[in-house]
């Protein structure tokens, strides 16, 4: 074996793909590439529905592998992935009709495929088709977690009560981060973790188990769901060389991509992470589940039996960028084209000059809550003295930090004896007005440090598993 051990990190997101290649040894990240998707698709449920294209999120991936140097390529000994939680894409275990292919080159895969026609959408956790009366008719799950609309099995129990057709072409089902790494190892069928499994719904994560009985009481095809593994351990290997990856190299099972967000920032547990990227999220780790009296925290599946206490809130960079969206129409409309980094640029120099907060509240709902799912975005107390850019744009930075901290208080951080608040997530990165309503709401100090990438998340993962 090479003196040189380099460990592939992946992560599917929900704008974007991006890679690194980690040096086992040292952690130091050797190679990168990132890549938008572009993969929304529209659906038959208008705004309801939220898809995206497989073929072009596995093309993304193509793109990231295919330009990182073939020579660390060579060297890479492990794959980690992992990806956006809580969707899911569908299709046949069916040798005749693949939902994936090799394109080969000189005897060896140059690049995968997804076959459009042997495969569903990805149905995303943006979905919103699944209304309150619809999950209230559900029965209760055999978790300490909710089903939600956008998570898994809601999606799966939605079609098999509006589209029992669509499931009887299917037999397999998983995340897309899953699908890749079923694709990667030519798996007969998909493996799913126990973190990607909890974000489905209807998974207990003491037992590890899919709640099987509840979901056959009410005819759900449980031979759909992937069997479970903890997250860490290998599921399986490269079926060919690829890129210069060598064939045989162990793929670790997918993983939630802010659970390796987490664990590429995490440095103590007396941190708290605040992602904000296309939507928001607030972390702690703790060991055991506790009733913390806050029906919006749950408590999800992160790695050696650990749990992360997260607020994840719908609303994030999406909303800003948004508004940002709105403004660049507006002055569109008035034949003035004006580029999204610049408006970005004037908004964030304008909301640092503004002054502090006025009577305007503004509620960041535009995509609405899970605990909350009917609430929409609003304005209340617009008067002359606070109508200027800078002020609306300071209030509504404002908005989406007290939005979390309404879901997860600094008490709660203050009591499990958090000491800092390390940012991580572009969203957050770029946007000062942002990082100083943070500080203002939670009193505690606010740090970015070097880690915070999901797909070096997923190479330390898949360096701490067993094999």
């Amino acid at each position: 074996m090479s003196e040189k051990q380099y460990v592939l990190g992946m992560d599917i997101g929900t704008t974007s793909v991006k890679v690194c290649v980690l040096d086992a040894r040292s952690n130091e990240i050797i190679a990168k590439q990132n890549k938008d998707t572009a993969a929304n698709i529209p659906s038959d449920q208008g705004i309801e529905g939220n898809k995206q294209d497989v073929p072009k999120i596995v093309s993304a991936v193509h793109y990231c592998i295919s330009r990182l140097p073939r020579d660390v390529l060579r060297n890479v000994v492990k794959i980690g992935v992992c990806g956006q939680m809580h969707g899911v894409v569908l299709w046949k275990n069916d040798n005749n009709k693949k939902p994936w292919e090799k394109i080969e080159k000189d005897g060896a895969v140059i690049r995968y495929e997804a076959i459009r026609e042997n495969l569903s959408a990805l149905y995303t956790w943006q979905d919103t088709r699944c209304k309150p009366e619809f999950l209230n008719s559900l029965p209760k799950p055999d978790s300490h977690l909710k089903c939600n609309s956008g998570y898994g099995c809601a999606t799966l129990l939605w079609m098999l009560a509006n589209k029992p057709e669509k499931l009887k072409n299917f037999d397999c089902s998983a995340t897309v981060q899953d699908f890749v790494v079923a694709m990667l190892c030519d798996l007969k069928d998909p493996v799913m973790s126990d973190q990607n499994a909890a974000s489905w719904g209807y998974f207990n994560t003491e037992t590890n188990e899919w709640n099987s009985d509840i979901l056959k009481s009410i005819g759900f095809p449980i031979d759909l769901l992937p069997t479970v593994v903890k997250s860490g351990e290998i599921v399986g290997n490269l079926a060919s060389s690829w890129n210069g990856i060598p064939e045989g190299t162990p793929v670790g099972v997918a993983l939630g991509d802010l659970q390796c967000s987490i664990l590429a920032t995490l440095d103590s547990k007396q941190d708290a992470v605040l992602n904000i990227s296309t939507s928001a999220q607030l972390a702690i780790v703790t060991n055991v589940i506790t009733d913390l009296g806050c029906s919006t925290i749950e408590h999800l599946p992160y790695f050696n039996n650990d749990y992360l206490v997260v607020a994840a809130s719908l609303n994030g960079g999406n909303v800003l960028a948004t508004f940002v969206k709105m403004l660049q129409q507006w002055m569109l409309e008035f034949g003035f084209p004006v580029p999204q980094s610049k408006v970005f640029e004037k908004l964030i120099a304008l909301g640092l000059a503004a002054p502090p907060p006025t009577d305007m509240k503004i509620s960041p709902h535009l995509l609405g809550e899970r605990h909350i799912p009917t609430a929409k975005a609003s304005v209340e107390n617009i008067d002359l003295s606070n109508i200027q850019l800078g002020n609306v744009f300071r209030s509504l930075c404002d908005s989406i930090i007290e939005n979390i901290h309404s879901m997860m208080p600094k008490t709660i951080l203050l009591n499990a004896n958090i000491k800092r608040i390390v940012g991580n997530g572009s969203g957050l990165s770029r946007n000062a007005v942002l990082q100083r309503a943070v500080e203002h709401y939670y009193s505690l100090p606010l740090e970015f440090t070097s880690g915070g990438d999901a797909a070096k998340g997923a190479a330390i993962a898949v360096i701490l598993s067993k094999i």
